[in-house]
């Protein structure tokens, strides 16, 4: 069983999407949030390739993914959610998988929420980890919330404002990042993993992509949500968020999705909002779980 990183098969799908995959088994795509790539599901992906093949993606403007658009700055619609959706239903039918469980962190969720409404035949099950819906976050925002998650707002102002700040020292910043929502400490993450960040966001083009990937929900994924609000996933779901996080601290999280999933658990896990990387043995756990009732 392949657990080191360089045993992944690895490549980059039609020059726009970086992907690592192994083991055998049911399909399970895993998606990673910001400010990370898909190596925040290493330790995590290690335990679940006994029972699956797992798949993991950096999204579009992260990691090793295509950064489109940046002569045109303006134009963030490549950004959206559906965007990167689209991005990744075309590499899992690529590499022979047409129907696959799903699993997404903060970006990497919101997402897979947008693959489990727009392509529900594809999706056996979705796992959505520490967030609220998009709509939800945005049209009730409270100035708790607003204070902890200012990011989305810094990160969607006009180009190069938040670009060119952040390049001033951007391992301080995207360190913060890490650091709030749930009061993580650095050393709590594996030092490999955040050598990997480190480098994909000390890259202008990835400081810009990320930057563009909040600019795109402003102006498109809000209105995509709004246009969907009636309806559900259909697809079983887990809903797993930080027992310590800003999320659990402002939300009841699983009541803020009880009305866009059909077929809904709920768990917390120990830690903050990044606790797939502080508490990798708790959230694989809880991954096998759920998995095994849904094969």
């Amino acid at each position: 069983m392949p657990t080191r990183r360089e045993d992944w098969t690895t490549d980059i799908h039609d020059g726009v999407t970086a992907y690592s995959m192994a083991g055998s088994g049911p399909a399970v795509l895993m998606l990673h949030g910001f400010p990370q790539s898909r190596a925040m599901w290493y330790p995590i992906a290690a335990e679940l390739i006994a029972y699956h093949t797992v798949v993991l993606a950096d999204l579009r403007g992260y990691g090793e993914s295509q950064k489109p658009d940046q002569n045109r700055p303006q134009d963030c619609a490549a950004y959206s959610f559906r965007a990167m959706a689209d991005d990744l239903l075309t590499l899992m039918r690529d590499i022979g998988f047409d129907r696959f469980h799903l699993v997404g962190h903060d970006r990497g969720a919101r997402v897979a929420h947008r693959m489990a409404l727009d392509a529900p035949q594809r999706i056996a099950s979705v796992t959505l980890m520490d967030i609220v819906p998009t709509h939800l976050l945005l049209t009730e925002l409270s100035h708790q919330v607003a204070q902890s998650y200012f990011h989305w707002f810094f990160l969607s102002q006009p180009y190069p404002f938040p670009e060119r700040l952040i390049a001033s020292d951007p391992d301080y910043f995207f360190e913060a990042c890490l650091l709030g929502w749930g009061g993580a400490r650095l050393e709590d993450f594996s030092a490999s993993q955040l050598a990997t960040y480190r480098t994909a966001w000390r890259r202008p083009e990835t400081i810009f992509g990320m930057c563009q990937d909040y600019r795109a929900t402003l102006k498109h994924d809000l209105t995509a949500d709004m246009q969907d609000l009636e309806r559900r996933a259909e697809c079983p779901a887990l809903v797993l968020y930080g027992a310590d996080g800003a999320m659990a601290q402002h939300y009841d999280v699983p009541a803020s999705w009880a009305d866009r999933l059909s077929d809904m658990r709920s768990s917390t896990i120990p830690g903050g909002h990044f606790f797939p990387d502080t508490a990798p043995k708790a959230t694989a756990e809880a991954l096998i779980s759920f998995l095994s009732r849904c094969s």
